[in-house]
């Protein structure tokens, strides 16, 4: 690296980034700019070239000829991973690659451990700069816990400190928000500040916009790999936002409808499980969207798990087009028309390795067999064929691996895998964690759509703004327990945000 720039308040100066994989220009001549101590957003939809351009700026990919980089007033040339990490950049993706069974501390000091070369480390004296370094966080956590002893939020945190123990300058976090409650986004937000303050650069990723908004002093807007334009957050509004990252007017207005004169679907009554629900009651309606939201650890996702059979209430009854039922498995739950789509997409939805056509086909398998019992072919094609033409999913070919998707493209092979069953109750849990805004659009049409089919739905999310602008009715749970109900034309945001945070 040799003096190049004369802007040393940039931290990273990025001109004319281009790169092509396969004929696709995932980037073209886009530039981009953080400065020392800044948080810096990079927004886009899933697949506009945000993860390549960070790939670019670590190591991973080389841009193509014409490029400019520089750092801290650096330039960057042949720049490679080890290279990155050892001048200070780093990222925390997504999936935050830890080491779950290794303690808090090993991960936190694992860089400086192994380090490019085998080498004899002291272990006390990396368990004392782990501490030390979780103290500039403000944070205190068990040195000597298992990783995968903690909740997701303080995993975040152990990856935060690893990239700070490598003394790092600049840091890119990916969606680091998608799996937290909302005060441990905040707490989450508050450490990020921190670390702003100490004059380390973050660029931000995150779908969720009203945090980009709070977080972030500049946003810069990716869109099909070419460059949107670079905005100050100050006047921004999330709806604004949304358009520039997609090129289209996003709806952000209440669809309720009043469902109370059509035929209950689904009759809970009195169900309790010890420890996770106590005494829910609650009715959907056929063409019904109920919203159930709360903090999370509220017993939404618990009550679900007892709906599609993954447990047993202990008392109270469902009632499922008048007639009780008792799953004890979700093949008896989808059996009787109940669906399921979990939070957890990557370990519960689908199975990352296998085709779309596989994923697409594989809860409704008994009903493609022939005479001889083996799978048709033919009916198989037929059935991925129908649901991803109807689901509008963007695909290669259906025996392309489901990993190769976006996240959204994901979640509607995850909701033409439950509607291949021809549910009368779809539970929706969480549906839109991990897609960006045009993709979250794209799945509530859906969902609008199923439901005035008649289709039964229950909306389960703890963003606020998903549940009253998407359901006819809104619940909040609290607690295990069901608190209140509210009508989406006679609330705000911000009245049923300050019920559910008191």
């Amino acid at each position: 690296m040799t003096e190049t720039s004369d802007q040393p308040d940039d931290a990273l100066r990025l001109r004319g980034i281009s790169k092509t994989f396969g004929g696709v220009r995932a980037l073209d001549d886009v530039s981009f700019d953080v400065a020392r101590g800044e948080v810096h957003c990079l927004a886009g939809e899933n697949g506009c070239g945000k993860s390549t351009l960070i790939k670019i700026v670590t190591g991973v990919y080389t841009p193509e000829p014409g490029a400019e980089m520089t750092y801290f007033g650096e330039r960057l040339d042949g720049i490679t991973p080890n290279v990155a990490r050892a001048r200070g950049i780093a990222v925390i993706w997504q999936d935050l690659a830890l080491f779950p069974h290794m303690t808090v501390a090993e991960n936190i000091a694992f860089d400086e451990m192994v380090g490019p070369l085998p080498r004899l480390t002291r272990p006390g004296q990396s368990r004392g700069r782990a501490g030390e370094v979780l103290r500039r966080l403000g944070v205190t956590l068990d040195l000597d816990a298992p990783l995968n002893s903690l909740p997701i939020a303080q995993r975040q945190i152990v990856a935060i400190a690893r990239a700070l123990m490598g003394e790092a300058r600049l840091i890119f976090m990916d969606e680091p928000t998608a799996s937290l409650t909302q005060s441990e986004t905040d707490g989450l937000l508050e450490i990020v500040r921190g670390l702003s303050a100490d004059g380390v650069a973050v660029v931000f990723v995150s779908h969720r916009l009203a945090e980009v908004l709070e977080i972030a002093s500049r946003v810069t807007v990716v869109r099909d790999g070419r460059l949107v334009g670079v905005y100050p957050t100050e006047g921004m509004t999330q709806a604004r936002l949304g358009h520039l990252m997609t090129g289209a007017e996003l709806e952000q207005a209440v669809t309720a409808r009043d469902r109370s004169a059509l035929p209950p679907v689904l009759e809970v009554q009195g169900l309790s499980r010890a420890g996770e629900f106590y005494d829910v009651s609650l009715t959907i309606r056929e063409g019904e969207v109920l919203g159930l939201t709360g903090l999370i650890g509220a017993g939404r996702t618990e009550l679900a798990h007892a709906l599609i059979g993954m447990t047993r209430p202990e008392s109270g009854t469902v009632l499922l087009n008048g007639r009780e039922i008792r799953p004890l498995s979700i093949r008896d739950a989808i059996r009787e028309g109940v669906a399921y789509v979990s939070e957890d997409r990557l370990s519960l939805g689908l199975i990352q390795p296998q085709s779309i056509s596989d994923n697409t086909s594989i809860s409704v398998l008994d009903r493609l067999l022939n005479g001889l019992g083996l799978i048709s072919s033919g009916q198989k094609e037929a059935l991925v064929q129908h649901w991803i033409e109807e689901l509008a999913v963007k695909i290669g070919t259906p025996d392309d691996a489901v990993s190769t998707l976006s996240g959204g493209n994901q979640q509607r092979v995850v909701l033409a895998k439950w509607l291949a069953t021809e549910p009368r109750l779809l539970i929706l849990d969480s549906p839109t964690v991990g897609v960006d805004v045009g993709a979250r659009a794209g799945i509530f049409r859906i969902v609008r759509q199923l439901a005035d089919q008649g289709l039964a739905i229950l909306l389960i999310s703890d963003e606020v703004t998903e549940v009253l602008h998407n359901a006819d009715r809104v619940l909040h749970m609290r607690g295990g327990r069901l608190k209140a109900e509210h009508d989406p034309h006679a609330t705000s945001v911000d009245t049923l945000e300050a019920e559910i945070y008191a």
